[in-house]
């Protein structure tokens, strides 16, 4: 039948039948389907593979003939590019109810009601309720980074920068969060800046400085253990006394036993690739299970090591520009800071930072921490993975 305005108003449906479908002979696909009560809506069908697929364009009450025939013209040109308007349509819809206060309180409830200590967790929850309650009703899709930058600036001028810094912080642990559960595509927080810097009494290398360590740290034992301390973030005497026996290079681990850490707690730190092949750069020297060092002890030129590291440093600055200045005072154990700093820059969550630091304390302390050395181990990994990672692209940024 060729659908008119005419032909369309003498349709009835049958007696007996709860549905009648009726197709255009003019565009094929295109018809209109009368239901039980009065309801007519024109419908589009068409075939994706071997499936039949069926969307409705609109009510013909709302929509004349004219109108749906172009949009089911439409809709049959995007099947013959490829498309499958009704999947889109029921990703759209999809979208639309995952916002960014569902995603908030997804993360609030499942994980950091059983991740942060209950003060943080407090502060965290008061301020992704209320700084970014404005976001809320935006589909996690169509959030883009322009929206994140517009809104800290508001609550920078509503509640000050540093409550704006907080805010940024814990929405990248959300959106970090939802990418590790496949619940987000992206961090659009990624790339925001702090709204103002951070009062800190301790120093944090920034990437290009710590790309000139890195570059420069040197060869023989000295040069290895910076890097480890850079890719691990453990203390110096742990790497500084690492043993063979308790590395398991096939597996990707070192297992520090308890009479070793500072908090007396046993510890495993997941190596990345590039802590595996530093380690594999060792040379074993028979009979003696401890890495780096020589004699009975472990490594202990720190003063020496590190001197020569900074001249290699400034020397290198001086190469390209005469009047340079060494770097700004650091230490040995700033390493660990940045790494740590970083780490959660790049959204890695505080519990995990925590437990890849080896620190206990909050939500870690206790037979809760007891349980989450072991379950924490696969975000460690990942967390160590994606610092290693990072690394490897400030040395290629700033070579």
């Amino acid at each position: 039948m060729r659908l008119s305005k005419e032909t369309v108003n003498r349709l009835e449906l049958p007696e007996g039948k709860s549905e009648l479908l009726v197709f255009d002979d003019q565009l094929r696909g295109f018809g209109i389907r009368l239901r039980a009560g009065g309801k007519r809506s024109w419908i589009v069908q068409y075939r994706v593979g071997q499936k039949q697929r069926r969307v409705t364009i609109g009510s013909a009450a709302a929509l004349d003939l004219e109108a749906a025939r172009r949009e089911a013209k439409q809709k049959l040109a995007q099947v013959a590019l490829g498309s499958d308007p009704q999947l889109e349509k029921w990703q759209t819809k999809k979208q639309a109810t995952e916002t960014l206060g569902v995603l908030i309180a997804r993360y609030l409830e499942s994980y950091a009601a059983r991740s942060l200590a209950p003060r943080t967790l407090v502060e965290v929850t008061r301020s992704l309720k209320s700084h970014w309650k404005r976001l809320h009703e935006l589909p996690v899709a169509k959030i883009v980074r322009r929206d994140i930058a517009a809104e800290l600036a508001t609550i920078a001028q509503e509640s000050g920068p540093f409550a704006a810094n907080r805010a940024r912080a814990y929405l990248s642990s959300v959106f970090g969060w939802a990418v590790m559960q496949g619940l987000a595509e992206g961090n659009p927080v990624s790339g925001t800046g702090r709204v103002t810097p951070e009062v800190s009494r301790d120093r944090v290398l920034k990437d290009d400085e710590l790309a000139l360590v890195w570059r420069h740290a040197g060869e023989g034992d000295y040069g290895t253990i910076i890097r480890l301390l850079i890719l691990t973030g453990q203390r110096r005497e742990e790497v500084a006394a690492m043993r063979w026996s308790e590395l398991y290079l096939a597996t990707g681990t070192w297992e520090i036993p308890a009479t070793r850490t500072k908090n007396g707690r046993p510890h495993i730190v997941p190596l990345s690739h590039a802590a595996i092949d530093t380690l594999n750069g060792v040379e074993r020297r028979k009979g003696r299970d401890l890495v780096f060092g020589s004699g009975t002890g472990p490594f202990s030129g720190w003063s020496k090591g590190k001197s020569k590291l900074d001249d290699r440093i400034l020397l290198a600055k001086r190469q390209e520009d005469p009047q340079a200045k060494p770097l700004p005072a650091w230490r040995i154990h700033d390493l660990r800071r940045t790494a740590a700093t970083r780490m959660a820059d790049l959204g890695v969550q505080p519990h995990v930072v925590e437990a890849v630091l080896n620190h206990i304390s909050g939500h870690r302390a206790g037979i809760a921490g007891i349980y989450n050395r072991a379950a924490y181990g696969t975000e460690k990994k990942t967390a160590l993975t994606l610092w290693a990672d990072h690394i490897n692209d400030i040395c290629k940024r700033t070579a």
